[in-house]
């Protein structure tokens, strides 16, 4: 079972439950370490798999966290990838008695539980238990809006369409998300996973048992989005965003740097101003070798200079990029987009990069690879206008060759071009944003002291 809480009940005590994904557990463990530093008298126990326990257990971390496991009764992280239906299984049906055997050898009950919102069976712990819920949504604003109001894709008759005939039909009418093509709807909507929609409808109904809703998003950056979820739900919702390890930053710790003989941070350092492409496809999905190989010519081609991360592909890689760039397996994201030298960012759109991007304040090449990412993108391209698409039009399978992406890469880091200049001027706009959301009086740095207050009045829990 590992730690187990039992401290005077005078401490305001934190349980956090997050799905055990890389993309869902760095989000809410920032969450969780931006309430201990607000307050000392808050404790947290952030519950992992055994699994992720040996993944996460010895990074830097608050005295006030600490780690208490569950059994790993889901498919290992190591392939979750290529067994997703599996994994979600067992992980909608396997956890729950665990966790509630976790809750019931606590001294004391917590004062609240804060859980990934696509674990549903926490929501329905914490009410079996009288303990409050706070649901963490792991996605953009707009993204919520999309699945909550499905009923109205099916009452517009723009529901499980072909994507290939119908696609750039626009649907106008989701409250809070401007106007937006059906292809760039969650993937999940499109029908092409029965089983994991069916599973998000059952998640979406028990988001209103949950006594609050917390977004690891900033309110200046979806503002109707946010307007429209409080003004559709009785609960207390929060912006506790950006939810990134920015604090880092600031103390000036940072994790190793070095991956053999090569400091990819002193490469950088020796790159003029705003030169490279840093380009990464996520932590979890990938693209197909035959795609990674087009944009390993494209880059080759364009004469670009690039930092990318490559993972397990990194030797194949570097045979085939030549000598312009840079290709790792894995690095810092954060210190890396905020280096001076990087002047764009290739991504694949998932929503924890996307913060990352805004806030270090550079423009986006935006990839898309499944999920939340497609939303993600138009978001970035169309509403927030600070990037641009690599795939310009929607297809199965058909890959973006090596002339296209050599020819747009080099483009997008022309610094002189009037479209460039544009992007970069607006994107610093978001960052200016985000700096003044986390800042003494900021909405985000607000949103979390309100909250913090409002799990202490309520359940007297914390002095």
């Amino acid at each position: 079972m590992g730690y187990i809480y039992r401290e005077a009940a005078t401490v305001c005590h934190v349980v956090a439950m997050p799905y055990p994904g890389r993309g869902h557990i760095n989000p809410m463990m920032e969450l969780c370490m931006s309430l201990v530093r607000r307050k000392d008298d808050i404790r947290v126990t952030f519950v992992v798999t055994e699994e992720w326990r040996s993944f996460i257990g010895s990074d830097p971390k608050p005295d006030q966290i600490s780690f208490s496991t569950v059994a790993n009764v889901v498919p290992s992280e190591l392939v979750r990838a290529s067994n997703m239906l599996e994994f979600f299984e067992a992980l909608m049906t396997s956890m729950e008695a665990l966790f509630e055997r976790f809750l019931d050898h606590l001294v004391h009950p917590p004062a609240v539980i804060i859980t990934d919102t696509y674990l549903l069976w926490a929501v329905r712990v914490g009410n079996r238990k009288n303990i409050p819920v706070a649901s963490f949504w792991p996605m953009s604003v707009n993204v919520f809006l999309m699945f909550h109001y499905l009923d109205l894709l099916r009452e517009n008759g723009q529901f499980l369409v072909d994507l290939l005939e119908r696609g750039y039909e626009r649907a106008d009418y989701i409250p809070g998300v401007s106007s937006t093509s059906l292809v760039d709807f969650p993937s999940f909507i499109n029908g092409s996973n029965p089983y994991m929609l069916g599973r998000i409808v059952e998640v979406f109904s028990w988001v209103p048992k949950a006594q609050y809703l917390l977004f690891h998003s900033i309110y200046e950056l979806e503002p109707q989005a946010i307007d429209a979820i409080k003004a559709g739900f009785s609960f207390l919702v929060y912006t506790v965003g950006p939810s990134i390890p920015y604090s880092k930053l600031q103390d000036g710790s940072h994790a190793m740097t070095a991956h053999g003989d090569i400091d990819y941070l002193r490469w950088l350092d020796d790159r003029p101003s705003k030169s490279v492409l840093y380009i990464s496809m996520g932590s979890f999905l990938s693209f197909s070798s035959a795609q990674m190989d087009e944009i390993a010519g494209g880059l080759h081609d364009s004469g670009v200079r690039y930092l990318w991360v490559a993972r397990g592909e990194t030797s194949r890689l570097k045979e085939v990029c030549g000598d312009k760039g840079l290709v790792v397996p894995w690095c810092d994201q954060l210190r890396v987009l905020c280096h001076p030298s990087v002047g764009g960012f290739w991504t694949h759109c998932g929503w924890n990069s996307v913060r990352e991007g805004v806030f270090a304040g550079g423009p986006f090449l935006t990839y898309p690879i499944s999920a939340d990412q497609r939303p993600n993108s138009k978001l970035i391209v169309e509403d927030w206008k600070v990037g641009r698409r690599v795939e310009k039009e929607y297809r199965l399978e058909n890959l973006v060759r090596r002339e296209e992406i050599g020819g747009l890469a080099r483009d997008f880091m022309d610094l002189d071009s009037n479209e460039g200049k544009e992007m970069r001027r607006v994107v610093k706009g978001f960052q200016e944003i985000c700096q003044q959301a986390i800042s003494k009086d900021g909405s985000s740095e607000t949103s979390i002291k309100s909250f913090i207050r409002e799990i202490s009045i309520d359940h007297l829990s914390c002095s």
